[in-house]
């Protein structure tokens, strides 16, 4: 007779966090009678759940000297993220030149997501690339795309399935493949953000995705719709601001209020910056004509 499968304690909160429903995987932590290593996880995904909520003060507040490294990793996520970037940066390198911890799978996930916002894809991928979790394969996934490597990208996406094609990560990550390819597996993401909104609770994270879909699709009028659905529910959402503007362009609509919230909130954003480039482009150009 086979043993019986021990159930998921973490299932809920897990897939709560990788969609976005980060109050949701908050509200669902209190789980009884976790085991140590469930309770580890569990803690990481509730502290990483208040940064991706922009409570950064909170988790460097409540994660001490003493933590685990996975914590003390995602103190780091929140130092960094909170604008100290160069004790955060200082302070992983420290830690990875560790032998003793610098395998560590969550600290390897910090780092590969630190140098990702950092745009030092290759020095990502050294701490990424040997996989280890689900995670790690789709971090892997989001790097290679921004490298403009989707054949990389896609043997990354290949392992996951391997491992479990039904897992959200996969799916997710299938979905970012998708957007990246372009053409006809544009409808291929769109069915995969529609399937999470019909079985789990609807996201930003969720509204956005089946939005991008509609505009590469150019149904500009469908994608307005969700984006300001997805604002409802966060105002100050850098994605939902960024496909707004975009959105209010194609529609013939002023996009100044999205940029501008878009700059006060997340003035590191990519799409800031290509507008600062492109000003700056201009002024130089009307200086040489002047």
């Amino acid at each position: 007779m086979a043993a019986a499968t021990t159930p998921d304690l973490l299932f809920g909160l897990r897939n709560s966090f990788y969609l976005g429903a980060y109050q949701a995987a908050i509200n669902s932590s209190d789980i009884p009678n976790l085991p140590a290593d469930d309770a580890l996880e569990r803690d990481v995904l509730v502290h990483r759940s208040y940064i991706a909520l922009g409570s950064y003060q909170l988790v460097l507040s409540e994660i001490d000297s003493s933590a685990p490294t996975a914590l003390q990793a995602v103190k780091l996520l929140a130092l960094y993220l909170s604008g100290d970037k160069e004790s955060a940066i200082s302070s992983l390198q420290e830690w990875l030149s560790d032998a003793a911890i610098s395998n560590n799978p969550v600290l390897r996930l910090i780092a590969g997501i630190i140098y990702m916002h950092e745009q030092e894809y290759n020095e990502a991928l050294k701490h990424t690339n040997s996989g280890g979790t689900m995670e790690l394969h789709a971090l892997n996934v989001q790097i290679f795309i921004k490298m403009h490597r989707s054949d990389y990208a896609e043997k990354q996406l290949k392992i996951m399935q391997q491992i479990d094609e039904d897992h959200t990560l996969t799916q997710l990550a299938n979905a970012w493949l998708d957007l990246a390819v372009g053409g006809s597996k544009i409808q291929e993401a769109y069915l995969i953000f529609q399937d999470f909104s019909e079985k789990y609770q609807m996201t930003g994270m969720i509204l956005n995705g089946k939005a991008v879909c509609c505009m590469h699709m150019g149904r500009f009028d469908e994608a307005e719709s969700l984006l300001l659905e997805a604002l409802n529910k966060d105002a100050k959402d850098a994605e939902t601001l960024a496909n707004l503007a975009v959105c209010s362009l194609h529609l013939g609509k002023p996009s100044s209020r999205y940029l501008n919230q878009l700059k006060l909130s997340h003035p590191d954003h990519v799409l800031v910056a290509r507008l600062a480039s492109a000003e700056d482009n201009f002024d130089r150009a009307l200086q040489s004509i002047a």
